[in-house]
This record gives structure tokens, sequence and C-alpha cells, in this order.
């Protein structure tokens, strides 16, 4: 039994591939390791993965998590799963990695990640040759979920949101600015938080003026700071994986098609062309 896991900053997707290439698909929270601890992570998936997971018989786990840019931070991953998973081979990469190989493949080209996060990268079919630093939720992730939840938030704090938006809004969350405020710069997984209003915009039927311009300005700086820094960029078709990607795609397809790149496949979950990567590297050993 095998293990194939994607996970972001907020979920992670899980596959258990038995030895007759049966998959069954279950679902935990992201494990970010520039948020979280080896025991945090013990203790999440303790009360999170299945009951009847047999986890003694679990030979290798192959885990793409979001925040593995380092040997350090995927230790913290690593140390957790060999609690969890005291048998297994347990293999730690890089989400971007995920990304690239459930979108291309053994196939060169281009790939992103707009989830939580954002992440891009053009990929030889077999790692990633280059990628430019996204600087986190704070510093850059243009485009993401984080990035469009942010502006929407700075927008209410301020008194810059419309009306009609702001009334739907407070009356959805039932937060104060200063509630917003506390929950940004006092409590953990603040990424998150922000992120987690990105529905709110996609949701939004009151004012779609409002809340489209804030997707289009989040993407536009997401292909003007990020994407089209590569080398060549046009001559490669636009790929991209993620839940902000998936649901905003009509937006992100016009600014990619703005940008002079075809699009090519825009998928909200990489999990089932991930897991089929592993079966088919697994026939060709």
């Amino acid at each position: 039994m095998i293990i194939i896991a994607d996970g972001g900053s907020t979920k992670t997707n899980w596959c258990l591939l038995d030895d007759n290439n049966k998959k069954i698909y279950f679902n935990t929270e992201g494990y970010n390791p520039y948020f979280v601890d080896s025991d945090y992570i013990v203790s999440s998936l303790r009360k999170g993965l299945p009951n009847d997971l047999p986890l003694d018989k679990i030979k290798e786990v192959n885990y793409y998590g979001a925040g593995v840019h380092n040997e350090e931070k995927a230790q913290i991953v690593a140390d957790a799963f060999k609690v969890l998973f005291p048998n297994a081979k347990i293999e730690i990469g890089h989400d971007l990695l995920a990304a690239a190989r459930a979108l291309l493949g053994r196939k060169p080209g281009f790939a992103a990640i707009l989830g939580t996060g954002t992440n891009t990268c053009i990929y030889d079919g077999e790692k990633i040759v280059h990628n430019i630093n996204s600087a986190a939720y704070i510093l850059g992730d243009e485009g993401s979920g984080s990035y469009i939840g942010k502006k929407l938030i700075t927008d209410f704090i301020r008194g810059l949101m419309p009306e009609d938006v702001a009334k739907v809004f407070y009356e959805t969350y039932k937060l104060t600015p200063d509630e917003i405020m506390d929950n940004v710069y006092t409590k953990p997984l603040a990424n998150r938080f922000c992120a987690s209003f990105s529905k709110f915009v996609y949701d939004n039927n009151v004012n779609i003026e409002y809340t489209r311009k804030i997707v289009d300005d989040a993407f536009e700086a997401f292909f003007a700071n990020l994407v089209s820094k590569y080398p060549n960029y046009q001559d490669y078709t636009f790929n991209c994986i993620g839940s902000v990607a998936y649901n905003f795609r009509n937006v992100l397809e016009e600014k990619a098609n703005q940008y002079g790149m075809q699009v090519g496949k825009i998928l909200r979950s990489p999990i089932d062309d991930l897991v089929q990567f592993h079966i088919e590297r697994a026939q060709g050993e």
C-alpha cells in the first residue's frame, strides 16, 4: 500500500493506493511547515486520518506540500510522518512539483499554483528548473486567495468597500475591523484566514463590478510580477492548479490571453493526475 498526498496550506488531498491500484480518497487540513510543527501535524492527523487506515501496512508515502522549500521544512513533515507511518518509506516534495507533474506529466512546460498561496515554475519533464520566489503572503503571493482576501478585508477595515457589499460582508462574517486585525496579527495561520475571504469574492452577487476588479487586479499583479518575468514565457502554455485558479478561471484565461499565453490545463486539484503519474512511474520502473 502506498499513499500519495497533495498538501496545501488549507487542505490536504490524500489517496491510498492498494496493491491492486484501487484508490481510496480522503482529506485533512493543510500543513505548511512555516506555520505548524511536527507535533501539530501528528496530533491533527491522528484525528483527521480515517480510523480504519492500516498505518503499519503503508509501505510508501509520497507527500507534496506547501512550504516545503528546504530540507529543514521538509524534515518537520517527515518527522511527523515517521511517527504515523512507522514502516513506510517517506518522500517529501514541494507542492509545486506536484502541480507540474499533474499538469504536465513528463512533458516540459510552465506550471503554476493559485490557491491559498501562489507559486510558479518552468518544468523540464522531470524536475523544476526555474522558480521565481512568490515571497509568500506578506510580501507577495500575487493572485492567490490570501492576496484577494487581504484586498477585500483591507477595503472593509478602511471603509473603502461599497456600502452594499460591506453590509452583506458584515452579515456573513459578523466581524468588526478590530476583530479582523486581531485575527491577522495575533492569531496563527493568518494566511489561511485571509484566503478564506476569497470565497466571499466568488459568491458575491451584490456588486459584481467591485469584486471582479479585485480578482482582475490580483491576476494582473500575478502576471506582471511573476509569470511575465520568466524568459520566453509566451512560448509556453499557461497551466495552473488551485481553487482560486479554478473558481476564477474565466478571468484567469482572459488575463493569460492578454499576456500572449495560450491556456492549457486549469485544475482544481492535482490529486487524480498525480496518482496517475505515480502509477505510470511504478509501471515503468
